[in-house]
């Protein structure tokens, strides 16, 4: 149990710069406590004390703003930072060394009594306001960029990103170092779009050359341009 608390700790300060001291962790991390409550819970609820897990659950979601369900599974060094509005479902599983920032979802899409919740493996960065949805599987060391919408598995290793989610592979990164660049994120709608600018700016130069170099005007009149193109093209 000590050396559960010293590992989570120990996290803490690896992945936050604004922790100073593990007096300051004890006393003003939500996160922190949200994960002892659920400890807890988890413990009550496996003991077919479920009322009372329940009521720990919710006397922690009172205290810490954040809303873990007694069933949910996490592994060790688990960090919630700032965490407030993060609600995860009864079936989640979060592995080892995961990251969560505040508002995040892990939520189902099924009313059955089923695993209807993602799991999320060894080292996944879950970004602010990111929704991952269903029964699905989040890889290994993958991100979760902010405000993403995941509904689909998402390989080990891979960067998620925008609504709904979409995969960027992404190799080389470190598993030891924990990448909080969210800024940075790759997003591929925009780049399709900026290739799509790129085109047409070089299409319309050169059609401008093409029409310098015959003479062609620029009509305010889309009927006296399509007359001169048809002319050109007759020559």
């Amino acid at each position: 149990m000590f050396d559960n608390l010293r590992g989570e700790i120990k996290a803490i300060k690896e992945k936050d710069p604004a922790a100073r001291s593990t007096l300051e962790i004890f006393l003003c991390y939500p996160g922190f406590y949200a994960l002892l409550f659920h400890r807890v819970s988890h413990w009550l609820w496996n003991h077919s004390l479920k009322l009372l897990a329940r009521i720990n659950s919710n006397i922690a979601r009172f205290l810490t703003g954040i809303e873990i369900h007694p069933g949910a599974t996490f592994g060790k060094r688990v960090f919630i930072d700032h965490g407030m509005g993060v609600v995860v479902g009864e079936t989640a599983i979060v592995g080892d060394d995961v990251l969560l920032y505040q508002g995040v979802i892990l939520g189902g899409t099924s009313t059955e009594k089923t695993k209807r919740h993602p799991t999320l493996e060894r080292g996944v960065i879950v970004g602010a306001g990111a929704k991952v949805m269903g029964n699905i599987t989040i890889g290994e060391y993958s991100k979760i960029g902010t405000g993403a919408v995941v509904l689909k598995d998402v390989p080990p290793e891979s960067t998620c990103v925008g609504v709904p989610g979409r995969i960027v592979k992404r190799k080389g990164v470190s598993h030891k170092e924990v990448d909080l660049e969210h800024g940075k994120l790759p997003d591929p709608v925009a780049d399709a779009i900026r290739t799509i600018e790129a085109h047409l700016k070089e299409n319309d130069e050169r059609f401008k050359i093409l029409f310098d170099k015959h003479e062609i005007c620029l009509a305010d009149d889309i009927r006296d341009e399509q007359e001169d193109l048809e002319d050109l093209f007759k020559k």
